[in-house]
């Protein structure tokens, strides 16, 4: 795979976040040299693996054509890795800076954690759902997933910057930011209305939407959102009497009566398999899929078939370490370079993308692509358009979009399809396999039209094996990859939580999708890839399926680490208030011991007798915090060096001074939108989100020069809606 052969990036020094960004560009063919780098841990030798380790710094500086480099401002000014210090060896390299709260702002220089990020960024919140019980502590996930979500933004971030036209392209990139993106319906409610998000349960809390249920050997998801879902389910469960009932007959009426409902499934999920209950459900073509453990996707037939996985051998033993998230074909058009990218001052500018995606996943993709120059135009169906246009997803999702109306059940629609792809530079479709196969608009028939087409599908499984026409939906996926599973406090069952795995596929797809520009701009040609989201879920899991082949299976161990002491999420005075603490070193121990009196006999502790007294120190720490104010401890202790951090919510994240201070927050109306998870000297475009096909005659004429009369007469058929 060499989307990206001849490009050059040099990975400094140790950071996690760094060596996921490098991770990322070597699977599509960069060449990734490390100085300094990381190999003390099995994830850290698979994210460092075929890179080159550089034994002449100054010379890899001077010929990468991007430069990563990961830390807090003083700490990257003490080793010479800041900005200016690169910028003097290497003035026209792209530089992208990853730290826990950004290069800038009240708070960067702030000590952070994997734990007090997601404390920081609302994240932990919001991570596995409502709670019934809001003494339950909020939870970070497994597997070091703030140095994923960092690395990617940066990856993605980092292609831009290899794209604008200026050179020596800065891009500073705040973890804290990048989290808390991922929750950007919530973001943009409490930008706009000024409401949060409510951890206790109310009603359903979405389980009508997506839920788990209990089965003989484990758990099994469903999501019979949608009324011919849930008449299909019914079916499946053998029609049960119940099903009939009035208090069940609409959404709002399950809803209503979820706690009755759940029960009356789970009587039935507890006598099957999950796998039956899921295979059931599929036959029924309703979204199901067993939790799994990490383990359990070892051996997937689906897996198997799209040879997934790479060999590996991390300390002498041999497993199975995951590959790109994609299957790819590069189409040599023939015709040399497209371009038409780099005019003008976004790094996209010039480039157009054809968006046929919808709901969270694809719409988050091209909401980066148009932010950073790309003309994009968005196709949607008549009558209610994008499901996201419910909520305000779509608000923040389509800004400075194009947006227009096809009926694609019209031939003249399908025929104007065409001709769009045969001007676009891009397009991306998140339908269920076959679909755009079946309308006349799949890749080799477009590519026939259109040789340099970068033609993006994302679905949940891939477009190819034997489980690609499975139906899914991301928090499913969730779910089949052992990421809800592990999700959680030992003794708590599961539950769905955040849709994570849509927002963080929309950096992946983002990523690759500008990484097949830069390779059409420079060579010519157009690309075939096919993202699988189960796919990139287990790519970011890495650790814990490297654990469960080298004798660690993970389970569910909440917040406690097997690495710091003390490590939690700590209750303060107020409704829901917490507190994120990590001591990590022994000196960062002192300092706290120094602060906390019930903590002060326990000073002199080493780590090994931290780690047997966790306990006794966890229940020391609460007794401190929860009479105090959760901000001012975290500041307090954060100035004497200590990582920690308020759980935010999303108002308190509209309410932030550094994210005002970053211009994290753009004015929408009279409240603001989340912007993006970095920031870059090139700056992004904004601007409205379309009305349902608004743009669709000026579209018409000045993409594909059609007369009025024409454009008139495809709306008097009913192709334009």
């Amino acid at each position: 795979m060499s989307l990206l052969a001849g490009f050059r990036v040099v990975q400094l020094g140790r950071g996690s976040a760094a060596a996921v960004c490098g991770r990322l560009f070597a699977d599509v063919g960069a060449d990734v040299a490390c100085i300094d780098p990381d190999t003390a841990t099995p994830l850290a030798e698979y994210l460092n693996h075929g890179k080159t380790i550089v034994t002449d710094p100054a010379a890899a500086l001077a010929a990468a054509d991007l430069i990563v480099c990961e830390g807090r401002p003083a700490e990257l000014r003490a080793r010479g890795h800041d900005v200016a210090s690169i910028r003097r060896i290497n003035p026209a390299a792209a530089v992208i800076a990853i730290a826990p709260y950004g290069q800038a702002g009240p708070r960067a220089d702030d000590p952070a954690t994997d734990l007090t990020l997601f404390c920081a960024s609302g994240i932990a919140r919001l991570l596995t759902g409502q709670v019934d019980d809001p003494a339950e502590p909020p939870i970070r996930p497994v597997g070091g997933q703030s140095a994923f979500i960092g690395g990617l933004a940066a990856a993605c971030a980092g292609m831009h910057a290899a794209m604008a036209s200026q050179a020596g392209a800065a891009v500073d990139v705040s973890i804290q930011e990048a989290l808390a993106t991922l929750a950007m319906t919530e973001l943009a409610r409490a930008g706009l209305t000024g409401k949060s998000w409510s951890r206790k349960r109310v009603k359903d809390g979405n389980g009508a939407t997506v839920t788990i249920l209990p089965a003989r050997d484990g758990y099994a998801a469903i999501s019979p959102r949608e009324d011919r879902q849930w008449a299909s389910w019914l079916e499946a469960m053998g029609s049960p009497d119940w099903g009939r009932e009035p208090r069940f007959k609409t959404k709002p009426d399950r809803v209503e009566n979820w706690d009755a409902l759940h029960a009356l499934m789970s009587g039935w999920s507890r006598k099957h398999d999950k796998q039956r209950i899921a295979d059931t459900a599929q036959a029924a073509h309703v979204p199901s899929f067993p939790l799994r453990e990490p383990a359990e996707q070892l051996d997937s037939p689906q897996l198997r078939h799209r040879n997934y996985y790479r060999p590996l051998r991390i300390g002498g033993r041999a497993v199975k370490a995951p590959g790109p998230p994609f299957g790819l074909n590069l189409i040599d058009a023939g015709r040399g370079p497209k371009g038409n990218a780099g005019r003008g001052p976004l790094p996209l500018s010039g480039v157009r993308v054809l968006d046929f995606s919808w709901v969270i996943a694809g719409p988050t993709t091209t909401r980066y692509l148009a932010a950073m120059g790309a003309e994009v135009i968005k196709v949607e169906a008549p009558g209610r358009g994008d499901p996201g246009r419910t909520s305000e997803l779509h608000t923040v999702l389509g800004q400075a979009k194009r947006g227009i109306v096809l009926d694609l059940k019209k031939r003249e629609a399908v025929e104007i399809a065409k001709s769009l792809a045969a001007r676009s530079d891009v397009l991306i479709e998140n339908f269920a396999t076959g679909v755009m196969e079946r309308l006349g608009l799949g890749a080799a028939e477009l590519q026939a039209l259109n040789p340099n087409l970068i033609y993006l599908s994302a679905s949940g499984l891939g477009r190819t094996g034997p489980e690609a026409g499975a139906v899914a939906y991301g928090t499913l996926l969730q779910c089949y990859a052992g990421f809800a599973g592990l999700n959680r406090h030992p003794g708590v069952p599961p539950r769905i939580g955040l849709a994570w795995l849509d927002p963080m596929c929309a950096l992946m797809l983002a990523f690759v999708t500008t990484a097949a520009v830069w390779r059409q701009r420079r060579e010519g040609g157009g690309a075939r890839i096919d993202f699988s989201m189960i796919e990139a879920m287990l790519w970011t899991m890495a650790e814990p399926l490297l654990a469960a082949q080298l004798g660690a299976p993970p389970q569910p161990r909440g917040n406690r680490s097997d690495r710091y002491a003390p490590h939690g999420v700590y209750r303060c005075a107020g409704d829901d208030a917490w507190v994120g603490i990590a001591a990590t070193s022994d000196a960062e121990w002192r300092a706290l011991a120094a602060i906390v009196p019930a903590l002060a006999q326990m000073e002199g502790m080493r780590w090994d007798a931290r780690m047997a007294a966790r306990d006794a120190i966890d229940a020391a720490l609460t007794g401190w915090t929860e009479t105090r104010d959760p901000q001012s401890t975290a500041a307090a202790l954060s100035e004497a060096g200590i990582p920690a951090a308020a759980l935010a919510t999303s108002s308190d994240l509209v309410a932030s001074g550094h994210l005002r201070a970053r211009e994290f927050w753009d004015t929408h109306g009279g409240g603001v939108l989340p912007g993006l998870p970095w920031r870059a000297s090139f700056g992004r475009r904004t601007g409205p989100a379309p009305g349902l096909g608004a743009d669709t005659e000026a579209v018409l004429r000045e993409v594909l020069d059609l007369p009025q009369e024409r454009i008139a007469a495809l709306r008097a058929s009913g192709a334009l809606g």
